[in-house]
């Protein structure tokens, strides 16, 4: 059997396993087991594959980042940021549609994590909204939109599987990610403003309220600058940046601000170690699903009908991308799609002359798209489930929504400038700035 037939029968059994309800990480493993007994591959060789595609110390930043999400959310520790939210925007048109948007750019900051940003909006601001008469559909589709920040604004997770699996600056990426993930808070502040609900009219909070508020918020608003800060200064890694910032809640935040939920720290481990195993054993699987599609020079075969239409074109190439990622975001989980198509997006960013960082942004950002769009769309579903209406009218709600998603991505692929502008200017050598040699300062490649 031909190299071809073999991609296709993988890909087949991946998304046909896929829609019948199996894991991910599953789907991916039946297709990599049945392209090995087709392959003079060995099966020791793949099942080596599958533990060496985990076996990374980066990845372990993850638990770390879900750890802190789990901590800040089941402590009741993130109504003291809906507070100074909505101190900040509770008195606009649609205040409460207001305060999602915003705490979730706080919070994106914290956890890294949309399912926790959708859990946490779905307990708090969703039963408030429920009680001012807002209809639960918008409600739902606005957490779900709002939640992918959480991917973009750093720490993300999404950046440290893509830096780690693509060889490039975490970072960078983290930095990258905060052009994006703000524009797309922006934009959907301005659609609740003109286009969402009115609500219940608030009063401006008064200075006082306001500094009551921030003085309030300021150990967990401390996390992502103790993150950044680190990482930026070169104090630590995003992996020991995640150890830091756990070991910074247990240590001072939870006893300070809730002491009665240290009785609970056995659950939160427990807990986060259950949703750790979900993107571990998936990212077994793609790393797998991924080497064999190298094997089968996949990534040569659609590089190969993309510069077919692109050539060298940097941009043209990030549009294709672009439109590949819209699909298959909505069938398959971001992490598991960074990393089978990481050999392709590799290929394909030295074949445009493209900066890899700058890459990895407009891949992370089409890939939140995915989160909110059926069939698959994990925030949106989760989302609608939690504050209790049926997908398909969230669906429906989220459809306008998605103006403000597609233009960040284009803003994105075409700006980089702007987009590369914290990373050239905070953590140069992430988007291969170097010193300059024969003086103080940093050469940088035109981007």
């Amino acid at each position: 059997m031909n190299n071809g037939l073999i991609l296709f029968l993988m890909a087949f059994l991946f998304l046909g396993l896929g829609y019948m309800g199996v894991p991910v990480a599953f789907a991916l493993m039946a297709g990599v087991l049945v392209a090995t007994a087709l392959t003079p591959i060995s099966l020791q060789s793949i099942v080596g594959q599958m533990f060496h595609g985990i076996d990374s110390e980066t990845l372990l930043a993850v638990p770390f980042f879900l750890l802190v999400g789990e901590l800040m959310t089941s402590a009741n520790v993130t109504h003291r940021m809906i507070r100074l939210s909505q101190t900040l925007v509770g008195h606009l048109r649609g205040g409460l549609a207001q305060v999602i948007t915003l705490f979730s750019m706080f919070f994106a900051g914290i956890s890294g994590s949309s399912t926790a940003d959708v859990a946490v909006l779905s307990r708090t601001v969703a039963p408030e909204m429920d009680k001012e008469g807002y209809d639960r559909a918008f409600t739902a589709a606005l957490i779900a939109c709002a939640s992918t920040m959480a991917n973009l604004i750093p720490p993300s997770i999404m950046a440290v599987v893509y830096g780690a699996t693509g060889n490039v600056s975490i970072g960078g990426l983290f930095l990258g990610g905060i052009v994006p993930g703000v524009l797309i808070g922006v934009g959907l502040m301005i659609y609740s403003h003109f286009f969402g609900p009115v609500g219940v009219k608030k009063q401006r909070a008064s200075l006082c309220a306001f500094a009551e508020a921030a003085k309030d918020s300021v150990l967990p608003m401390m996390i992502p600058i103790i993150i950044m800060g680190g990482i930026l200064t070169g104090w630590f890694t995003p992996t020991e940046a995640g150890m830091i910032a756990c070991a910074y809640i247990l240590a001072v935040v939870i006893p300070l601000l809730n002491r009665r939920h240290i009785r609970n720290l056995p659950r939160d481990f427990i807990y986060t170690g259950l949703l750790y195993s979900i993107p571990l054993a998936a990212v077994a699987g793609a790393s797998a699903f991924g080497w064999m599609l190298a094997y089968l020079r996949g990534p040569d075969i659609v590089a190969g009908w993309i510069s077919d239409y692109a050539g060298t074109d940097g941009r043209i190439i990030m549009v294709l991308l672009v439109l590949l990622f819209v699909i298959i975001g909505d069938f398959v989980d971001a992490i598991p799609a960074i990393i089978i198509f990481m050999p392709i997006v590799n290929k394909l960013t030295e074949l445009g002359n493209i900066n890899p960082v700058h890459m990895g942004v407009v891949i992370i950002t089409t890939l939140v798209f995915g989160l909110i769009t059926p069939p698959y769309g994990l925030s949106l579903l989760v989302a609608s489930k939690f504050v209790g209406v049926s997908f398909a009218r969230a669906m429906l709600r989220s459809l306008p929504i998605y103006i403000v998603f597609f233009f960040v991505i284009g803003f994105t692929v075409l700006f980089p400038e702007v987009v590369l502008y914290f990373p050239k200017l905070l953590l140069p050598e992430s988007v291969g700035c170097f010193k300059n040699p024969s003086g103080a300062g940093y050469i940088c490649p035109q981007f």
